[in-house]
């Protein structure tokens, strides 16, 4: 079992940036898929942003259309943490972030094996 926590959510004005982080215990996550994925209010939760592990140190990432070029994932296997820098926050970018890992690449909520709780980002205008 793999527990995650996130932090880092908050209110920000639009254009503003936020952190999230993301604490992984249980197991060493050096070879899962580790992400984020959101929610925002009536709407299904949806894709943002992934690592995978490919081999030795290699790692690549996913991201999502609406956020390629203003949010950055990053990961510290050392820490079991991953991280989310959100840049040039927009207000349709508000909903709950939500952490999440899995041995297998990660892009369909469906099929994701370990959650977060979520953290809520709220971006006004």
């Amino acid at each position: 079992q793999v527990q995650l926590v996130e932090s880092g959510g908050g209110l920000v004005q639009a254009g503003g940036s936020l952190r999230l982080s993301c604490v992984a215990s249980g197991r060493t996550v050096s070879r899962y898929s580790l992400g984020w994925f959101r929610q925002a209010p009536g709407k299904e939760r949806e894709f943002v942003v992934a690592t995978r592990w490919s081999n030795g140190n290699t790692y690549y990432a996913d991201y999502a259309d609406s956020v390629k070029g203003r949010f950055i994932i990053s990961r510290d296997n050392a820490d079991n943490t991953v991280y989310l820098q959100m840049n040039s926050l927009k207000p349709e970018d508000t909903a709950v972030y939500y952490c999440a890992a899995d041995l297998d690449i990660l892009k369909n909520p469906a099929l994701v094996d370990y959650w977060g709780k979520g953290t809520l980002v709220t971006v006004s205008s």
